[in-house]
């Protein structure tokens, strides 16, 4: 034996006892993320009210704005303000209906706004009411100057078709179990949730910072899923980026460490 391989045997035999000695270890971990606007001078927060349209087996405006003041209250050093929900709806209806002398929408080439908010065109039309600076400024000043929060949900059904891979279990001739995969056409229907939270300074009714997000859900064609249960079931998934722009968050894992 030369010397060569020697050493190469001696190095694999002195890595096995090592591992054989080594021990695992986990260690759960917090990570911090600092929030994405600085809250500092607030004490208050108003969720104001949503412009929000899509599914008529839901009302997004209030399940959205109960929602939020929820986790809010428990997840927030802020006062969580109580107040009625606005019908921003009608609100920005009100606002664009012209004043004495002014020229219809349909004459002055304005949008006209429809009674449903059933599309992302729908909602974007209304999206002017959160440049009306002197109507925020109002409201913050009925409710000693909080940061209000406010916004559009559009939460619409959803249909998709395809193929999709799926795990069917198969067992041989011992009757031993095992899975595969297998592609399946499939018939879907589900929700998909799109909301856009907008932060508004209550002293000068100014918009702070505004974010947008999108979740869906697909379920098989046959299961009968409340349209309410799966509104819940998105807001979930996107909460935690919520809370996250008004206060730290920390996101938890685990690590392995060898001993």
């Amino acid at each position: 034996m030369t010397a060569r391989p020697a050493a190469l045997i001696a190095s694999l035999a002195a890595v096995a006892l090592a591992a054989g000695c080594t021990s695992f270890h986990e260690v759960a971990i917090e990570t911090p993320i600092q929030p994405k606007l600085d809250i500092a001078s607030f004490q208050r927060v108003l969720i104001a009210g949503f412009v929000a349209g899509g599914s008529d087996e839901v009302d997004a405006n209030l399940e959205t704005v109960r929602l939020l003041r929820s986790q809010l209250r428990s997840k927030s050093g802020l006062r969580v303000i109580e107040a009625d929900v606005l019908p921003l709806v009608e609100i920005a209806q009100q606002q664009a209906r012209p004043q004495e002398g002014e020229a219809p929408a349909e004459e002055s080439g304005d949008y006209v706004f429809k009674e449903t908010t059933g599309t992302e065109k729908d909602l974007a039309a209304y999206e002017r009411i959160f440049a009306n600076v002197d109507y925020w400024k109002k409201l913050g000043e009925e409710y000693q100057n909080p940061l209000i929060v406010t916004g559009t949900v559009l939460f619409t059904p959803h249909q998709r078709s395809g193929f999709v891979t799926q795990e069917r279990e198969v067992y041989d001739q011992f009757g031993r179990r095992s899975t595969m995969p297998v592609r399946t056409y499939l018939e879907r229907k589900g929700f998909i949730l799109r909301p856009k939270f907008v932060f508004i300074d209550g002293r000068s009714g100014a918009t702070l910072y505004s974010e947008s997000f999108r979740e869906e859900v697909l379920y098989n064609a046959q299961q009968n899923t409340p349209a309410l249960s799966s509104y819940f079931e998105l807001m979930d998934r996107l909460l935690p980026n919520f809370l996250n722009t008004l206060s730290m968050q920390k996101i938890r894992g685990s690590r392995i460490l060898l001993k």
